[in-house]
């Protein structure tokens, strides 16, 4: 798309060039041969634009009719083209546009028990990610038109409005929908988004992200299943929310999980719901293997398989598969643990833990490490 846009911009501007070129040499032309400067440059934008008002003055010499000859054959010519050039700029990338919106309705059309996500920010992005790791449909609404086009770069299925308007939900298929996730930075319209897809669907699963503490209770009033605080938790335990609510029920829900892993960390414990990638390097090994390539460090304490609304306690040879959610707990510090679910095997399989944990871990961040005084020694 990028290079579409600059081969426009670069034809409109060669245009421009070749006809002031052209402009200029004629002016100099019809000067050289007597005429002022008004009367030169009123002939030749009388030729150039073929207006046809008629000579300024007579053309009875030869060098005057060569001159406008010239004028009339290579000024007319780039007018043309400049002409051709600037319509394409303005047009094109209009209809591209139109035909690529009437082709993602179409889609959106089409859907039914997919997820809405309000707001493609930093969270709203990563849980896009996350969606589609677990194979689940989705729409973005999102009214910054470089953030839409980010989206659609993607490859996801979005909406350039506002997810406020009760006629964008509609838009994005709210009747249809099973879970809808509003990310928006700021705490009002997520309250507001909240109380138009409540009073759109009753039974939607809506999840809300909430900046201040005090904000959780009114999202909660206006409708929500449940509310994101960002200090306590993240994009990932979203999807595991939208795609596993029956894990989540268990653990992922406010005060709950914040005293479980309250509770865990004074044991120098975690516990987390991945998503088990296609290609990773877990993806297809029971749990039992799992369980041994990993040395034991972690246990699988329940499955919930795509598209189920349950979950279960794994037997050891219960084979992982690509969508599921797994419950992983064990000692912190696991993300080269947690990679070989949620990456391809050749990004991580062949990495020392140290490696892999770096691999993992985002810019500038290290992954957290149990304190001494949270492990548990051994007598």
């Amino acid at each position: 798309m990028r290079s579409i846009f600059d081969s426009r911009a670069n034809n409109l501007i060669y245009g421009v060039i070749f006809v002031l070129a052209v402009s200029a040499l004629a002016l100099a032309g019809y000067m050289h041969s007597g005429w002022n400067f008004g009367d030169s440059l009123f002939m030749v934008v009388l030729t150039v634009f073929t207006v046809g008002y008629g000579e300024v003055h007579p053309l009875d010499t030869i060098e005057l009719r060569a001159i406008t000859i010239l004028l009339m054959a290579l000024g007319c010519t780039g007018m043309i083209f400049l002409t051709g050039a600037l319509v394409q700029f303005i047009t094109l990338s209009q209809l591209q546009q139109m035909l690529g919106l009437t082709r993602m309705n179409k889609q959106i059309d089409v859907l039914k028990d997919h997820v809405i996500i309000c707001g493609f920010g930093r969270t709203g992005a990563m849980l896009a990610k996350e969606l589609r790791a677990g194979n689940s449909q989705f729409v973005i609404i999102e009214p910054n038109h470089t953030r839409f086009v980010e989206a659609q770069a993607l490859g996801y299925l979005c909406i350039n409005l506002d997810a406020a308007e009760e006629s964008v939900l509609k838009q994005a298929g709210i009747e249809r929908a099973r879970a809808l996730a509003t990310v928006v930075s700021s705490d009002p319209v997520n309250v507001f988004i909240t109380l138009s897809a409540r009073s759109l669907n009753k039974t939607i699963q809506i999840i809300a992200r909430g900046e201040e503490p005090s904000t959780e209770k009114k999202l909660l009033q206006a409708g929500a299943n449940a509310v994101v605080l960002p200090a306590h938790i993240g994009a990932e335990q979203v999807a595991s929310m939208i795609l596993f609510p029956a894990i989540a029920g268990i653990i992922q829900y406010s005060e709950r999980r914040r005293q479980l892993e309250l509770d865990l960390r004074t044991l120098g414990l975690e516990i987390e719901v991945v998503v088990a990638a296609e290609g990773s390097a877990f993806c297809g090994l029971t749990v039992d293997e799992i369980e041994r390539k990993a040395e034991r460090s972690f246990f699988i304490i329940a499955i919930e398989q795509s598209g189920s609304r349950s979950a279960e306690r794994p037997d050891p040879a219960t084979r992982i598969k690509a969508g599921d959610g797994v419950t992983i707990l064990g000692r912190a510090g696991r993300a080269y643990v947690l990679g070989n679910f949620s990456e391809p095997a050749a990004d991580v399989q062949n990495l020392a833990p140290d490696e892999a944990i770096a691999a993992r871990a985002p810019a500038g961040l290290k992954t957290p490490q149990p304190e001494p005084s949270d492990q548990i020694r051994d007598p």
